[in-house]
């Protein structure tokens, strides 16, 4: 169903869109929105089209909801969801039945799903150890594996297109001093990606060339292959960037500008997509004035 009032303002005259690869053309966006403050904050999960058209509302809470993701197919959406006073739970939306099923309801917060690329398993942190480690679902019966055992903090796992590996977020060198690891499924052991200080929320592209993240407080993309980093921006929400189905273009959010102000005293924000060869982007603004976050681009 589309969501009232929904009408969203393409900056510019939107140059990118007529020249996107159909994989991303035709695919859709999910991002959160959060309206109010503290314990009257309502957060909102949307999916909408690269050129701002085709809003869906897809659930909506009184507390919070983080880090969507989708399924390679487009089909499964995955995120996390806080009522007020109780801890992160993951759900997944089928697109085609249009429901939202909770399938993560472990003790601890449970955060940042991966969809495998069969789409048969879940990837996700969770502190039910009383530490925030990785694990492993199997989606047909439920059943999980822990993959990381460190006393440090691993979060933010995200699967390579191919199975064989994910890229995660951990501290385990020096405690809330972050990089990014890939860990590798055959060997069960993890190798660091070279970055420079503080990187976050890692995210491979479909072919594994390049790998977008938070670069210190910037929306950042690395080309794996030479490690030659582009900053696209610092978003003011320490927000990573996130790469479109083809890789050649990256999502971010960022916050309007304080004297654009609502009547809520928020100061609303926008989806911004870059185009990483051309050095071009346009903006998607959110004209219900609320906080845009976690922004992925699916098929």
């Amino acid at each position: 169903m589309t969501a009232p009032n929904a009408a969203v303002n393409i900056m510019t005259n939107n140059p990118l869109t007529a020249r996107m690869p159909a994989i991303d053309r035709q695919g859709y966006i999910a991002y959160v929105e959060e309206q109010g403050f503290g314990a009257a904050k309502i957060s909102t999960l949307y999916s909408i089209r690269p050129d701002g058209s085709d809003r869906q509302l897809i659930d909506q809470i009184k507390g919070y909801i983080y880090a969507p993701a989708w399924s390679a197919d487009g089909q499964m959406l995955a995120y996390s969801k806080q009522a007020l006073r109780q801890h992160p739970k993951i759900y997944i939306y089928d697109r085609k039945s249009n429901t939202q099923n909770l399938v993560v309801n472990a003790e601890g917060s449970n955060l940042s799903a991966s969809f495998s690329p069969d789409g048969q398993k879940l990837l996700y942190s969770s502190t039910v150890g009383g530490n925030a480690d990785i694990y492993e679902m199997r989606l047909s019966d439920g059943s999980t594996k822990q993959l990381t055992t460190l006393p440090s903090t691993e979060v933010q796992p995200s699967y390579a297109s191919d199975g064989q590996s994910f890229v995660y977020t951990s501290d385990k060198v020096r405690a809330g001093r972050p990089s990014i690891y890939r860990y590798r499924f055959a060997t069960a052991n993890a190798s660091v990606i070279p970055t420079a200080g503080y990187a976050a929320s890692p995210q491979l592209s479909l072919d594994g060339q390049r790998l977008a993240y938070l670069n210190g407080r910037k929306a950042a993309v690395m080309t794996l292959a030479t490690g030659q980093v582009i900053n696209l921006a610092e978003t003011g929400l320490d927000e990573p960037a996130r790469l479109s189905p083809s890789g050649k273009y990256a999502i971010y959010p960022t916050r309007n500008s304080s004297l654009g102000r609502q009547a809520n005293g928020q100061s609303g924000g926008s989806l911004v997509i870059h185009s990483l060869s051309g050095n071009t982007s346009y903006a998607i603004n959110d004209n219900e004035g609320g906080v845009v976050r976690s922004p992925i681009w699916g098929r």
